[in-house]
């Protein structure tokens, strides 16, 4: 029995203790994001408590209601009855594009912009046809921490990957960190965050400059996750063709591949849709390896006409009427989408209060010297307790979270989601981390 399970805390240590064994992991620093929700959806079900759920990175706001109602309209007029183009709709390529020049002032042709099955189905693609463009290059280079679950993907799919933890290569170190990796020639396509999930740092045009200048010295494939879309509430991205624009690799290279989600920035997380965006020349360039492997000329008909439509043949036909209208308001200054999460921006920066002033610390704490920005996801840490520790001891006080270890991360501590966190609960979390560092007390820095 875990000594925890004998103290009185908010929540029945027993039960909590209990649930753990069933879920049948030997390290809960080790859970996965969806073992964590089960096993925290099994104790409030037990128990009947509430928990300040941070596991999970789902949105917490109601999804834009310009695509709800061009979603239904589809649906009214029968799109349901017939299957879409597995390339993407005309209106939703056309919008795209144009979305892209808007708001990060990049060029791309619609052909090169394709809806997939949220950006997990386009991560998916993305690595496996990285992976089958030159026999030689067999391994991926994650620029972590990042989302776990890709790592996931890359285990599925049987391919290599390497990694490391970006905090101490920050500006012009990021360079001969990255060519260290690159010079073994094994490497087909790097992989990150902006901004960063789950430590809120932001590449600036410098380092994105360092990563496409060598994407393009050693001929790599650079994959921008956008899940995150102008959510850097330091800067305002909210006016279409009005700087400062959402930075991006596109600028320095033509290798790249761009995913663009609709479940955060839109809230439109249940059905499934986010966007790929591919370079003009990449979608036209030809591998020899990649057509003798998947027997097609091109990478972007390797995409579309080989893994998507292997996968899933296509992308929801209503859901992609409903990211058209999403991206064709944003663009005509009708739909501020930025200004409709902010919410996620103003409960980080209350939150990290609370922590901090209860013996935490903030794991990624700066950005370039800067304070780390307030948006989706921040990090915490306890003097003295390593991550697997404090996600443990944090179960019994109704709190949840992931380990950063989960995330590639080299340092202790967890990731905290404040999507799911109602404003309504934050007295509930006061209390309950006033209980904590009661129970295991440090010495509070006064700020």
């Amino acid at each position: 029995m875990n000594q925890g399970s004998q103290m009185n805390t908010p929540i029945n240590g027993e039960i909590v203790e209990r649930k753990i064994a069933e879920l049948e992991v030997p390290d809960i620093g080790n859970a996965s994001i969806r073992e964590i929700v089960q096993l925290v959806s099994s104790i409030e079900a037990a128990t009947g408590d509430r928990y300040i759920r941070m596991e999970m990175g789902i949105p917490g706001l109601p999804a834009s209601a310009i695509g709800v109602e061009a979603e239904i309209e589809a649906l009214r007029n029968n799109v349901a009855a017939a299957y879409p183009r597995i390339d993407g709709i005309q209106p939703l390529k056309d919008q795209a594009s144009r979305f892209v020049k808007l708001f990060m002032d990049i060029d791309v042709k619609p052909e090169g912009c394709v809806p997939t099955v949220g950006s997990m189905e386009g991560s998916y693609a993305a690595f496996l046809v990285s992976g089958s463009c030159n026999k030689e290059r067999d391994t991926a280079l994650f620029i972590d921490p990042g989302f776990p679950v890709q790592k996931q993907q890359m285990l599925v799919m049987g391919q290599k990957y390497e990694t490391f933890d970006v905090f101490d290569y920050r500006g012009e170190k990021l360079r001969a960190k990255l060519e260290s990796y690159l010079a073994k020639g094994n490497i087909n396509c790097i992989i990150y965050s902006n901004p960063n999930n789950p430590s809120w740092i932001c590449f600036n045009d410098d380092e994105l400059k360092i990563i496409g200048d060598l994407a393009n010295q050693y001929d790599v494939i650079v994959i921008e996750d956008l899940a995150y879309f102008g959510m850097d509430f330091r800067n305002d991205l909210s006016m279409p063709g009005v700087p400062p624009y959402q930075v991006t690799v596109a600028r320095y290279t033509g290798n790249y591949i761009l995913m663009i989600s609709s479940s955060k920035v839109f809230s439109y997380a249940g059905q499934r849709i986010g966007m790929m965006i591919i370079s003009d020349a990449l979608y036209h360039r030809h591998f020899p390896y990649l057509e003798e492997r998947l027997k097609v000329h091109g990478f972007g008909n390797a995409i579309v006409h080989r893994v998507l439509y292997s996968m899933t043949s296509g992308t929801s036909h209503s859901a992609q009427y409903a990211l058209a209208a999403m991206f064709k308001a944003a663009c005509d200054g009708t739909f501020n989408f930025i200004a409709a999460v902010k919410e996620y921006g103003e409960k980080a920066m209350i939150m990290k209060k609370l922590f901090t002033g209860n013996g935490f610390t903030i794991v990624y704490d700066t950005d370039l010297g800067q304070p780390v920005g307030n948006g989706f996801y921040f990090t915490i840490g306890y003097p003295g307790m390593r991550g697997g520790e404090l996600l443990h001891k944090l179960l019994y006080y109704g709190i949840s979270a992931i380990s950063l270890s989960n995330t590639g991360s080299t340092k202790e501590g967890l990731r905290a989601c404040v999507s799911h966190v109602k404003r309504e609960q934050f007295g509930d979390l006061e209390t309950r981390l006033k209980r904590f560092n009661s129970d295991f007390p440090v010495k509070i820095e006064q700020t």
